[in-house]
């Protein structure tokens, strides 16, 4: 969790509205928002102050992963689950799997829209041999499809843990 998060959640745990926080901090009320809207950052003296309003160490305010040992003093306590630390490696496999599994359903769309299409194009042979080399082809046009659904699919469950929180 963010710094920006970190002032809402406190804030809003403390029962304090965005001008009664900026009160007690001294600043205004834009300067609270655009902390809570990670556009700007407080300053190190801001950070102590917090610290003690909220009763919580600097530490939890400005580390990212120090959220799992939640801030218990004052009796504010966070109740949001820790998010699970994902690495750049796991991040690029995961956008690299859904992209090739985009592909493959993306393909086998294709394929059950074009299916019909051979029927049409034997249509010019006698009637018997373009029903069946139509329906041959339709056959494995959707079957090749099917198998593109099914090996996405596939991939997709093996990153499904990145998509889970924790």
């Amino acid at each position: 969790m963010i710094l920006a998060d970190k002032i809402i959640e406190l804030r809003k745990k403390a029962g304090m509205s965005q001008d009664e926080f900026a009160e007690q901090m001294n600043v205004s009320r834009q300067s609270v928002s655009k902390w809570e809207g990670a556009q700007s950052v407080p300053d190190l003296s801001k950070i102590l102050k917090m610290s003690e309003i909220f009763g919580v160490s600097t530490d939890y305010l400005l580390k990212d992963d120090f959220e799992k040992t939640s801030p218990e003093v004052s009796g504010i306590v966070s109740d949001s689950e820790p998010l699970r630390q994902v690495s750049m490696e796991e991040a690029n496999q995961f956008l690299e799997v859904n992209r090739r599994s985009a592909f493959k359903t993306a393909l086998g769309v294709a394929l059950c829209i074009l299916s019909p299409v051979p029927i049409t194009v034997f249509s010019e042979l006698s009637v018997i041999l373009s029903n069946t080399l139509g329906t041959v082809f339709l056959f494995i046009m959707v079957a090749v499809a099917v198998g593109l659904f099914i090996s996405a699919g596939a991939e997709k469950s093996l990153s499904a843990i990145l998509q889970k929180r924790v």
